[in-house]
């Protein structure tokens, strides 16, 4: 096949990665203005009320000893026990689980669930290690922020490189600590410790609702739809199949290695078994190979960026040329990016509403462990289905009553209910 894309121009990338928390503070105050907020409440929630830095030594298989550094932030606990993922990178940074942490406090309050947000993360790359070495950090980065987390105070749960057998692994040192079993310390659990039904597949299913909302209001039948995936991983992958369900033809996924392309559509499920074969999308028959900029301004419908943080940016904006773009990452467009595709016309879906099914069906698990009644995948999938529509009304409303973005409009609904707890709650003492 002749790529079709010869002809693009090259992709200007970004020069410096940003300064997370400072983005996530300027987004902040974008919608502090529109609300009004009084300057002391704007102290209040741009700063994080807790950031744990532990650095703790782990014994590697060949009996030589590395000293990590793990971070846990906790945000705002206003409205509830704080809630937000453990993730394992070698650029993990406090700045970055900063920002992750405060959008987390968004994230929730958008789709009204009773928590404040955290975030974690330990600098580290997990590739590079065994399962035993893997599970001995775990263990002891667990044991150095116990006396922070719990099932009333903060609930970690899996993240970028963390999955439910980390959370299996946190769950048992916290319990073991404690010395009952505690299976509300953490959500994302497998399903025999207490996990729940349909919490591998909920970010991804709550992207693609979010779609089908978005869809419906600009008057976009899914059906024949154009789709582009940047990131194949748990919710990428998710995502797209359930886009080809719903008949959308999906033309371009992209993981670490790089992307393929085929405007005819791809084949989601049989590029699924052979990432499962061979690591990577990459090299999938009858298909163009694109790069993950490539991907992001292909012509299509429908734009999922679901992999890591700050993709769309100043320089390619202008160029991407989807209608809908909805971010299954945290954090993948930039501030500056935002405006143009809003003065474009391109309707996006800001993460801290669009990649919330993962963190409702946290909630919907942490609150069956708590009452030890699991629920059906039905009922889980009903539910989340309802918080999502619920939430979509609600933002684009905003949106169009005072003329702004979604992000925008996400963070004024989701803010000024954090700050309704924070001036009913007061100061203590």
């Amino acid at each position: 096949m002749v790529s079709s894309l010869q002809s693009a121009p090259a992709p200007t990338r970004q020069a410096d990665p940003p300064d997370l928390f400072r983005v996530a503070v300027e987004q902040f105050e974008l919608a502090a203005d529109i609300l009004g907020l009084e300057d002391s409440m704007r102290q209040i929630l741009t700063h994080c009320q807790r950031e744990i830095t532990v650095n703790f030594p782990v014994e590697m298989d060949d009996g030589s000893v590395q000293v990590f550094t793990g971070h846990r932030v906790q945000h705002n606990n206003g409205p509830g026990p704080t809630k937000g993922g453990i993730r394992y990178h070698q650029n993990v940074t406090l700045s970055e689980v900063k920002a992750l942490a405060m959008l987390m406090t968004w994230k929730c309050a958008v789709v009204g669930l009773p928590y404040g947000g955290a975030k974690g993360g330990v600098t580290v790359n997990p590739k590079m290690l065994s399962q035993n070495e893997l599970q001995n950090l775990t263990r002891r980065y667990v044991s150095d922020i116990s006396p922070f987390i719990g099932p009333n105070q903060d609930i970690p749960a899996p993240d970028m490189n963390t999955n439910a057998q980390t959370m299996a692994w946190i769950m048992d040192t916290y319990s073991m600590n404690a010395g009952y079993s505690v299976p509300g310390v953490v959500t994302g659990k497998p399903l025999t410790l207490g996990g729940s039904e349909g919490r591998a597949e909920a970010t991804g299913s709550g992207v693609v609702f979010a779609i089908e909302e978005a869809a419906r209001a600009i008057g976009l039948n899914l059906e024949g739809a154009t789709a582009a995936v940047q990131g194949f991983g748990n919710v990428g992958s998710v995502a797209a199949l359930e886009m080809a369900k719903r008949g959308s033809k999906v033309v371009g996924i992209s993981d670490w290695k790089g992307g393929v392309y085929n405007p005819a559509g791809l084949d989601v499920a049989a590029l699924k078994e052979h990432t499962e074969a061979t690591g990577s999308v990459t090299d999938f028959p009858g298909t163009d190979a694109i790069s993950n900029d490539e991907l992001l301004e292909l012509p299509c419908d429908i734009l999922i960026p679901a992999a890591i943080e700050c993709q769309i940016h100043a320089g390619n904006a202008p160029r991407i040329q989807a209608t809908i773009v909805a971010e299954g990452a945290n954090g993948p467009t930039m501030p500056e990016a935002d405006e143009i595709l809003f003065d474009r016309g391109i309707l996006v879906l800001p993460d801290i509403f669009c990649n919330a099914g993962g963190v409702t069906v946290s909630y919907f698990e942490w609150v069956q462990s708590l009452q030890w009644f699991p629920w059906s995948l039905e009922e889980v999938n009903s539910r989340l289905q309802q918080i999502m529509q619920k939430s979509f009304a609600a933002i684009y409303a905003t949106a169009g009553e005072h003329q702004i973005n979604m992000r925008t409009a996400a963070l004024v609904k989701a803010i000024d209910r954090v700050a309704d707890f924070t001036r009913l709650r007061g100061i203590f003492p």
